[in-house]
């Protein structure tokens, strides 16, 4: 559980504020009282949750790029945060191969970046960088891999997402190793999802997006499995991960937030979910490529963070679908999803109005 007290008036620089699972973050953060700091690009879609829900009415922010360090390193001075999460990133595996050096130079040089703007500050306390998932060395053998396990990843996203995590390692043993420095850690999610995310190539999304337009949805890969969980379950993980570093030097370093195992499913699966979800002839159909190479198996242990910080999902697989289509056919009838996210925010994380 959140502990409201340890939020309220904390100042948090937030990267990634403007993206799918940073906008939930923000919405989160500024419930519990925390002053948030938020930098990253301007939202790539209209109907995101961070225009939706009219997050920037709440946050203090700047529309800057991490591969700017001495942008990136004003904006933190200028905010002189306790806690520093990292988020923003090129998120996804297919745009990595058509853009390699935008992917290497924004997930790995902009760790660097945001490490190092952190290091001179007296004043940050916590710094959680947000990696993925994917960051472990997969051979397709569907063992679910826990933190000790090797790092690595064929393709330029996964790779790039292992290097930040040994790029966050070195920065932690060589330059916050001191007493009073930042306790450092890194967080490793699943597949995401919930209301407000545009991102191309990724499966719910493109799911709301096709049956919105009244089209088949086009799969790559039925039968490949993911750990798939809804966005504020592990944003929760990441906060009460933050609350017990703030007091214990014990908790820096890596820790896996994924959903149960009932949540580890095929693509076809959560696919029959969405059709029987959303209704109104929801369809789909098979993509024939070509595609570049994805893991057939991917699943995460967290009886690390289950036994050591109390964490477990709030939802379930169906229950978080279900949020999410909700949300996808409340823009369609043109609800207030500020109101709406809210509502839906209340009624995972249980949080009182700040």
């Amino acid at each position: 559980m959140t502990d409201p007290a340890f939020w309220r008036g904390k100042k948090v620089f937030l990267t990634g504020h403007t993206g799918f699972k940073g906008a939930w973050a923000s919405l989160l953060l500024r419930r519990l009282g925390a002053d948030v700091y938020g930098y990253a690009l301007p939202p790539t879609h209209q109907s995101s949750l961070f225009v939706t829900a009219r997050i920037a009415e709440d946050i203090k922010h700047r529309l800057a790029d991490i591969r700017d360090l001495t942008t990136l390193r004003a904006a933190m001075v200028e905010a002189e945060p306790d806690i520093v999460i990292h988020m923003a990133a090129q998120a996804l595996v297919r745009p990595s191969y058509e853009e390699p050096v935008e992917t290497f130079a924004t997930n790995v040089l902009g760790t660097v970046h945001v490490l190092e703007a952190a290091r001179h500050l007296p004043s940050v306390q916590v710094l959680l960088n947000v990696t993925s998932d994917k960051c472990y060395e997969n051979n397709g053998g569907g063992a679910p891999f826990s933190e000790g396990d090797r790092l690595g990843g064929d393709d330029p996203y996964s790779n790039s997402k292992a290097c930040a995590e040994l790029v966050t390692h070195s920065y932690r043993h060589s330059f916050f190793n001191a007493r009073g420095a930042a306790r450092v850690a890194t967080a490793r999610a699943g597949n995401v999802f919930g209301g407000g995310d545009w991102a191309r190539d990724r499966l719910v999304p493109d799911a709301m997006q096709a049956f919105l337009a009244g089209e088949a949805l086009r799969i790559r890969n039925p039968n490949s499995v993911r750990p798939w969980q809804h966005a504020l379950d592990p944003v929760l993980g990441y906060l009460s991960l933050i609350e017990r570093l703030a007091s214990d030097e014990r908790f820096v370093g890596g820790w896996n937030f994924g959903p149960d195992t009932a949540s580890e499913v095929s693509v076809g699966t959560v696919v029959d979910h969405l059709i029987a979800l959303w209704g109104d002839g929801a369809r789909w159909t098979a993509d024939a490529g070509p595609h570049p190479h994805e893991a057939a198996y991917l699943r995460l242990d967290c009886a690390k963070a289950h036994r050591e910080l109390g964490w477990t999902p709030r939802l379930d697989l169906a229950q978080g679908l279900r949020l999410t289509v909700d949300w996808y056919k409340a823009l369609r009838e043109g609800r207030d999803l500020r109101r709406f996210s809210l509502a839906q925010l209340e009624q995972v994380a249980g949080t009182a109005q700040a």
